[in-house]
């Protein structure tokens, strides 16, 4: 391992944990971040998080950190270069072919009443990203950045569609327990491209995947907690990257005539199942803390209370992500434009659907570059959260 660096155990050193939700295209916005925090780094620091949990393609940008974890600043230019180029047929078949076959099945189903083993799993075929990741992220490192001391452990969530349990895969430390709550569970496994591909698979539109016994889905399903598993992992902070406008206000109700279109829903679905019950989590989070600080340190010791004090940082877009979708909604492949507009995703309010589909190199940079001057705006903030100077001083050679 010689010229790799790894970060010293030291007790003293505290387990700051990265949190990267789900969200399709909008993860994007998580890579700018990224970015800018590297850059608050100095060169050649090891990863910054001992902690890593990830959920949909938060658990893909998470993989790639956990893989580079002895060279943060160089797994965070690899998720870079990947996300600058995307384009949608590297995620899933945008092809005429693809698309008209698709249909086909779903049409031929439902006039059938079924076709048995051949019904339709999903609106889209995911097998290009299955290729992509399996080139670009070669999990078994994982337990090298561990066993090197650079990471303390990776979550991956997933959504198990017969236990109707949120299940977070985690590879780490051999000292960190599983756990069970209720509908959520923790277990300890070697993370493979297949729990990504199930983490990331949104109902409908992505098949399920199968892991030992299984099938999954998108782990932002019934994921009531998704703080849960970096508080469960050890974390005493928290850096969480949300991908939607942080609103200080609810938006004014206003009289409509029309019916939302089949986009609006599911974009409005998708809302709920990535975006809301994160923010609810932090709410709940942030009222334990407040508690915390009224109750003298020797009471909890005394009534055995295992509740400490958790700190928490979001990052979270300062522009809608749905109307950045809107400029760039005609880049996405004719098939694809025709699938989306049949269902209203180009009428007014069905842009949501389309910002999580829109695999494309300059919408994903506008995200990226929203990430990046949204995390350097607060510089101070981020650099005095994740202690700097401690973490340099911590940093040795491993010959």
């Amino acid at each position: 391992m010689a010229n790799e660096t790894a970060v010293s155990a030291s007790p003293d050193r505290p387990k700051i944990a990265l949190i990267m939700s789900g969200g399709g295209a909008r993860a994007a916005y998580q890579v700018g971040v990224l970015k800018a925090i590297a850059e608050m780094l100095p060169e050649d620091v090891p990863n910054p998080f001992p902690i890593i949990c990830g959920t949909s393609a938060g658990a893909i940008n998470g993989a790639a950190l956990a893989i580079y974890a002895t060279r943060f600043q160089e797994g965070v230019r690899r998720l870079g270069m990947i996300w600058s180029n995307f384009q949608v047929q590297q995620v899933f078949r945008a092809d005429v072919w693809g698309i008209i076959g698709s249909g086909a099945r779903w049409l031929t189903a439902l006039l059938l009443g079924g076709l048995g083993k051949h019904n339709p799993r999903s609106l889209l075929d995911r097998t290009p990203l299955y290729a992509l990741l399996s080139k670009y992220l070669p999990c078994e490192k994982i337990q090298q950045s561990i066993d090197a001391g650079a990471l303390h452990a990776f979550s991956v969530t997933a959504s198990g569609y017969t236990s109707t349990q949120s299940v977070t895969f985690f590879q780490g430390a051999a000292s960190i327990p599983p756990w069970k709550r209720a509908r959520r569970i923790g277990c300890a496994a070697p993370i493979t491209v297949e729990h990504l591909m199930a983490s990331s698979a949104i109902p409908f539109i992505f098949s399920a995947v199968k892991i030992n016994r299984e099938y999954f889905g998108d782990g932002s399903m019934r994921q009531v907690a998704p703080l849960s598993a970096a508080l469960h992992l050890g974390a005493d902070r928290i850096l969480v990257i949300g991908v939607r406008q942080d609103e200080e206000e609810q938006p004014p109700r206003v009289k409509v005539d029309d019916h939302p279109s089949l986009a609006q829903i599911a974009g409005h679905v998708l809302n709920s199942i990535f975006l809301d019950s994160l923010e609810v989590d932090m709410e709940r989070l942030q009222r334990i803390n407040n508690t915390l600080k009224t109750i003298p340190a020797h009471y909890l010791k005394e009534g055995g209370m295992m509740l400490r004090p958790v700190e928490v940082l979001a990052i979270s877009p300062s522009a809608d992500i749905a109307k950045i979708a809107e400029r760039h909604a005609f880049l996405l492949p004719r098939p694809v434009r025709y699938l989306l507009r049949g269902i209203g995703a180009y009428n007014r309010n069905g842009a949501n659907l389309v910002s999580y589909l829109l695999f494309e190199k300059s919408y994903c940079r506008e995200l990226m570059a929203l990430g990046y001057a949204d995390a350097m705006r607060h510089k101070e903030q981020v650099r005095d959260f994740l202690d700097v100077s401690f973490n340099v001083q911590t940093v040795q050679k491993v010959g």
